[in-house]
C-alpha cells in the first residue's frame, strides 16, 4: 500500500487590500517623504504645549528682533530668533502648526461633507435639480478662488471662522463635481441594479452602495484640499482677513513681519518655509494616494 505524497509547495495567499495599497504607495518616494513631513507636523502640533520652549504670546522686552542662535547676536534661549516684540519664533511656529493644520482639516471636512451630499443628489436625481446644483458650482469655479474668498470674508467680517467658511465655499465645487461624476459612473453598474431590484431605497443606494465605491478620488482630493486650504487661509491671514493677531497662524506671522523683511530675514523666512513644507507635503501625499488608489496608474 503506497503512501500518498503531500505537496511541499504551498500557494501563497494574495496580499490583503491594505498591504496591496501600501506596496503601491511605497513605490513613490516623494509620497513617503510627504507622509513623513505630515506625521512630523502633526506630532509638533499635538505636542506644542509640551515641547514649545515658551508660550506663543510671551514677550521678552530684552530680545526684540533677536537673530537665530547660529547668527551673530543670537542666543540659545531663542533658537530661531524672536519677532519685533520679543516673541519666540520657534514656539510660535509650533503653535502655528496646530492652528494651520486645524484650519486645513476643518475646511476639508466641511467642504467634503457638503460636496459629497450635493454630488450624490445631483448624480442620482438629475433633471432640474442636477442642472441647478452644477450651474451654481460652475459659477463658483469661474471666479478666482482667492478673490472669491476675499469677497466672502469681506461680507462676513474678518476672523478665523469666517476665513475657514470662505475657503470651504471656494473648494466646494471640486468635491461636488468629483462625486457627481463618480456617482453617474457607478449608478450604471450591475451591483446597483441588483440592489435596486432587491428593494433598496434611494438613500441606501446613495450612501451604502455607491458612495463607498466613490471614495478613492475623494480621498485624493481631500489630501490635496488640505494643502489648498492651508495656502488660502495663510493668504487671507496675510491680507489681515483671516486669523487676527496675536494668533500664531503662519499667514498672520508673515503679515506682521512685512516691514522687517530687509533687516530681520528670519521673521519672514521661517513662517514661509513652514507653509511651503506643509503644502508640498500634502501635495506629495495626494500624488502618492492617486497612484496607489487608481488602478490605471499602479505601476
Amino acid at each position: 500500500m503506497s503512501s500518498s505524497t503531500v505537496p511541499t509547495d504551498t500557494v501563497q495567499a494574495p496580499p490583503g487590500p491594505w498591504r496591496e495599497f501600501w506596496q503601491a504607495f511605497a513605490v513613490n518616494r516623494g509620497a513617503l517623504a510627504g507622509l513623513a513631513v505630515i506625521v512630523l507636523l502633526l506630532g509638533v502640533a499635538l505636542l506644542a504645549p509640551v515641547i514649545a520652549p515658551y508660550a506663543p504670546d510671551l514677550t521678552d522686552p530684552s530680545a526684540f528682533l533677536r537673530p537665530p542662535a547660529w547668527q551673530q547676536g543670537g542666543t540659545p534661549a531663542h533658537w530661531l530668533g524672536t519677532d519685533a516684540i520679543g516673541r519666540d519664533m520657534l514656539s510660535r511656529l509650533m503653535y502655528g502648526a496646530r492652528l494651520s493644520l486645524s484650519i486645513g482639516v476643518a475646511v476639508v471636512a466641511i467642504s467634503a461633507a457638503t460636496g459629497i451630499v450635493l454630488g450624490l443628489v445631483a448624480g442620482f436625481f438629475r433633471g432640474l435639480l442636477d442642472i441647478a446644483i452644477m450651474r451654481l458650482m460652475d459659477i463658483l469655479l469661474t471666479l478666482p478662488s482667492l478673490l472669491l474668498a476675499i469677497v466672502i470674508v469681506a461680507i462676513l467680517g474678518p476672523g478665523l471662522v469666517n476665513a475657514m467658511l470662505a475657503v470651504a465655499v471656494v473648494v466646494l465645487p471640486h468635491y461636488v463635481r468629483i462625486t457627481r461624476a463618480a456617482v453617474i459612473s457607478e449608478a450604471a453598474r450591475d451591483y446597483v441594479t441588483a440592489a435596486r431590484i432587491s428593494g433598496a431605497g434611494t438613500w441606501r443606494l446613495m450612501f451604502r452602495e455607491v458612495l463607498p465605491n466613490c471614495a478613492a478620488p475623494l480621498i485624493v482630493q481631500a489630501s490635496l484640499g488640505v494643502s489648498s486650504a492651508i495656502l488660502d487661509a495663510a493668504a487671507l491671514g496675510f491680507l489681515g482677513l483671516g486669523a487676527q493677531p496675536p494668533s500664531p497662524e503662519w499667514g498672520t506671522m508673515l503679515a506682521d513681519a512685512r516691514e522687517f523683511v530687509l533687516r530681520a530675514w528670519w521673521v519672514v523666512t521661517f513662517p514661509g518655509l513652514a507653509i511651503l513644507a506643509a503644502v508640498l507635503a500634502f501635495n506629495l501625499l495626494g500624488d502618492g494616494l492617486r497612484d496607489a488608489l487608481d488602478p490605471k496608474l499602479k505601476r
